[in-house]
């Protein structure tokens, strides 16, 4: 049976209503209805190996072998997704005024498929790859072809996704493939993302904690909180006394730091959330 939203829309419509300057922290939870899936459980416990290392990438070739291979069957779960309606939903509390940023820890650009304008990819974006080497940028569709024609015996195999374009797939073959490489100067190519190990870059940081000082509270939506990135936002906002509402399905990181915990579906309660505003 499903539980009943409408009071949980209720408390999210009257917190939105009471904090018309909003910033929102969106996580993996807004995704998964678009077939994209999360790292944690509803314990925040990992449900998944965790993710290639920023300095395992960057030192070793098999590393990038072992990604690419596992891109190339995994990235087309990102590449094909359409916005769930949670996206829709947040996009629509935009255009109305409530949401002065949004923030997001995910690397899947669905918030602006979806139209929401004012976005902060705070992990970056998965549709860039940039050249380690001389700073060169492309498109990550173009990449995935030319991995795709330079390996068309991995293109074949059938295997479940992973987040963050990732896929389940171990082989003794990773060692044959072809990772493609900078067309300018022959250097490593690393999607434009933010890896474990690595660190959000400051300006990004003091661009969303600018935002959040200006906001009358902030709104965390679909994350549980557990990477340091997106928490660190909740602490300035204890820090700085400002409300802090999460709309989560589980436990989140923060719940000692929240004035208001929604534990329900994420996308039905914002849908439900914007005929109350």
């Amino acid at each position: 049976m499903l539980m009943n939203i409408t009071p949980h829309a209720e408390q999210l419509a009257a917190f939105i209503s009471e904090h018309p300057r909003l910033v929102v922290l969106t996580g993996a939870g807004v995704s998964t209805d678009s077939g994209i899936p999360a790292y944690r459980d509803k314990q925040g416990n990992w449900q998944h190996a965790a993710p290639v290392q920023h300095h395992e990438f960057m030192n070793s070739h098999y590393a990038r072998q072992r990604y690419w291979a596992r891109s190339l069957l995994g990235w087309p779960t990102i590449r094909d997704a359409q916005p769930s309606p949670a996206h829709v939903a947040l996009s629509k509390l935009e255009q109305l005024g409530h949401i002065h940023l949004l923030i997001t820890q995910n690397v899947d650009r669905l918030h602006q498929k979806a139209g929401s304008r004012q976005v902060i990819d705070l992990h970056g974006r998965s549709d860039k790859v940039k050249c380690m080497q001389c700073a060169q940028r492309y498109n990550r569709t173009y990449i995935h072809e030319l991995s795709a024609q330079a390996n068309p015996h991995f293109e074949q195999i059938q295997v479940a996704a992973k987040p963050d374009g990732d896929a389940d797939l171990e082989t003794e073959q990773f060692n044959l493939f072809k990772v493609p490489e900078c067309s300018a100067c022959g250097g490593i190519l690393k999607p434009d993302v933010v890896y474990f190990g690595d660190n959000v870059p400051k300006e990004t940081v003091f661009s969303a904690l600018d935002a959040l000082q200006n906001a009358d509270a902030l709104l965390t939506v679909g994350s549980s909180l557990m990477v340091y990135s997106g928490y660190r936002f909740c602490k300035k906002a204890a820090e700085w006394n400002k409300p802090i509402a999460a709309l989560n399905l589980g436990v989140t990181r923060a719940d000692p730091l929240l004035n208001l915990k929604i534990n329900a579906p994420i996308s039905e309660t914002l849908t439900a959330t914007l005929p109350l505003l």
